[in-house]
């Protein structure tokens, strides 16, 4: 599993525009090959920025470097530049390999198909 998450430094009282922006966009992520989940955190406000971040889950490294190079990916980030007002700063892509997950019992059960883990 692979885990993409871009941070942004969100200006204050920008908040609210950029969460708008985030949930009225077509992610273009449905049936992408590997994509398993997208969340968008929102993390507590400081001075001079609030910290937001996109975390999305693949099912590898090789399924998310091909989405970046899909017309899908294109698409989801046609306008990504015309809401620079609302940074401070570039976002910060950060790359990670899962290396251990943990589960709830019933959910482990579930996602080894009916075997325990």
């Amino acid at each position: 599993m692979f885990i993409a998450m871009n941070r942004f430094r969100v200006l204050p009282g920008q908040e609210a525009a950029f969460e708008e922006v985030w949930l009225k966009r077509d992610t273009h992520l449905g049936g992408v090959p590997g994509f398993v989940a997208f969340h968008l955190l929102r993390g507590q406000p400081g001075e001079e920025h609030t910290l937001f971040s996109s975390h999305t889950v693949w099912r590898s490294r090789a399924d998310f470097e091909a989405w970046t190079r899909s017309e899908a990916f294109r698409a989801a980030h046609q306008s990504a530049g015309g809401n620079k007002p609302l940074y401070a700063g570039h976002p910060q892509f950060e790359g990670f390999e899962v290396i251990q997950e943990v589960l709830p019992p019933a959910a482990a059960h579930e996602s080894a198909g009916g075997a325990a883990r």
